[in-house]
């Protein structure tokens, strides 16, 4: 186990696309350890990212897998935008577009660490406990106030959210990996990465005991 900051250290700087993995997979994997930071109302948000999912387009648990539409055009940016859907008709969840233009993929954020503005997170949400307050997708893009506002948004550009980085690595033994959760297509593909150890994964103990 890996233990991480709980505070960004004061020279984060902003992801450049340049160093960003083109490729889905390595792209789900790179992102641990990286922060999410959120401006919003005057406030700065930041999380470390925990966990992610990897969606590749020929995936048929993916949203681009049978192309382009007004709803997903999002996932066929380059990489390293946002792409924000609706759950459900419940949730919004955030992933971050990989491969390049008019590939549709993407990665999702499923779990951060909470790092600063915490109380702003758990602000109309005050009986979800600090711990848990980022913990799963929808509780992520909720305390974040992450909607369709910042569906298409550029997170390699310093705005109302971008990916950043302190400098905090993350060795490549210190990352589990494991199926992904809620799915019924591709529901074995070992496409999850999470950082072992964490209290903040959303997934099960046994999936989140994973080590392969």
């Amino acid at each position: 186990m890996m233990a991480l900051s709980n505070a960004p250290q004061a020279c984060a700087t902003l992801l450049e696309r340049a160093i960003l993995p083109r490729d889905t997979t390595a792209l789900a994997r790179f992102l641990l350890g990286k922060l999410l930071v959120r401006e919003i109302a005057g406030t700065q948000l930041i999380g470390r990212i925990v966990e992610t999912e990897a969606y590749h387009q020929d995936d048929p648990a993916c949203h681009a897998h049978r192309g382009m539409t007004t709803r997903n055009r999002s996932l066929f940016l380059d990489v390293g935008h946002a792409y924000v859907y609706r759950c459900y008709g419940t949730s919004f969840l955030l992933n971050v577009s990989s491969e390049g233009v008019d590939i549709g993929a993407g990665v999702l954020l499923r779990a951060l660490q909470p790092l600063q503005g915490v109380d702003a997170m758990r602000r109309g949400r005050e009986h979800v406990a600090r711990r848990d307050v980022v913990r799963g997708p929808g509780r992520l893009a909720a305390a974040l106030g992450i909607d369709l506002e910042v569906d298409g948004l550029d997170l390699c550009r310093r705005g109302k959210l971008w990916l950043g980085d302190d400098g905090v690595g993350v060795d490549a033994a210190a990352i589990g990996v494991s199926p992904r959760i809620g799915l019924t297509k591709s529901a074995e593909a070992d496409l999850r990465f999470f950082l072992k150890g964490s209290p903040h994964l959303s997934g099960s103990r046994r999936l989140n005991a994973a080590s392969h």
